[in-house]
């Protein structure tokens, strides 16, 4: 079953076609990768999938929902997270106090509302906060400023965070960026862990092809905003058409 529908998405800007007429099915419960060259249109389909940004064709639907014109937190509210290129904490303070965040959201100027809508009070958020970093493996690291952390660590709080939400659709964006091997790897099994354990859909931007082939269940191949391929990842590999989008020649 189908959690994520494009069709037909199609965005400009000035003179580039970003995105040319694309189609994408996610599956629900599955681990989707989008990957191909710099400048193929990822990261502005990526910016679609959240509202971000509004496709001159086409549509974005979120079980069954448009996500088009949504603020962030109708977003969130629908079940979408989104990790972002940089890691989005707050490095001046702790990564409980970091974790404790998401756990409740604001509304009408009253206290507190969680993520779901149930009615949380202090210590349920703090024994929340607790449980995630136990289930991040961060529970020793709760007074650290998160600013002191290894990249691959901050990545690890934002996931968290994210997860603490209760999203049905994770969205990676280069998750392994800037990281080094070691870290990847513990990201990569990391997620592994998370696939395994929730009730939860990843798609996934990433140019590292061992992060994408060790997790990804299927790939779409795009290349000047067009998607070349869409298949799992035994037949992506040796593609011709992608060999021909990452080499610039056909195989």
């Amino acid at each position: 079953m189908s959690i994520l529908e494009v069709k037909n998405v199609g965005k400009r800007f000035g003179g580039l076609q970003a995105l040319n007429n694309v189609n994408l099915s996610v599956q629900e419960n599955s681990v989707h990768a989008i990957i191909g060259p710099n400048g193929a249109g990822k990261s502005t389909l990526l910016n679609c999938f959240v509202g971000k940004l509004i496709p001159d064709t086409g549509s974005v639907m979120f079980d069954g929902q448009s996500v088009l014109g949504r603020s962030p937190h109708e977003i969130n509210q629908m079940g979408i997270s989104r990790v972002f290129q940089t890691p989005e904490i707050f490095g001046d303070l702790t990564v409980l106090e970091n974790m404790l965040i998401p756990c409740f959201a604001k509304r009408d100027g009253a206290f507190e509302l969680n993520a779901i809508g149930s009615v949380m009070n202090q210590k349920d958020m703090l024994e929340r906060a607790e449980e995630m970093l136990v289930d991040m493996n961060m529970a020793d690291k709760r007074h650290m400023h998160a600013a002191s952390m290894s990249r691959g660590d901050k990545r690890r709080l934002e996931i968290g965070m994210c997860l603490s939400q209760e999203p049905r659709l994770l969205l990676l964006d280069e998750p392994t960026a800037g990281m080094a091997r070691a870290d990847t790897n513990n990201t990569i099994d990391l997620l592994k862990q998370i696939k395994e354990e929730r009730d939860i859909t990843i798609a996934i931007i990433e140019h590292d092809m061992h992060v994408v082939f060790s997790l990804a269940e299927r790939i779409t191949v795009l290349a000047q905003g067009t998607p070349l391929v869409e298949d799992v990842p035994e037949n992506i590999k040796g593609h011709p058409k992608v060999r021909e989008a990452y080499l610039g020649e056909s195989a």
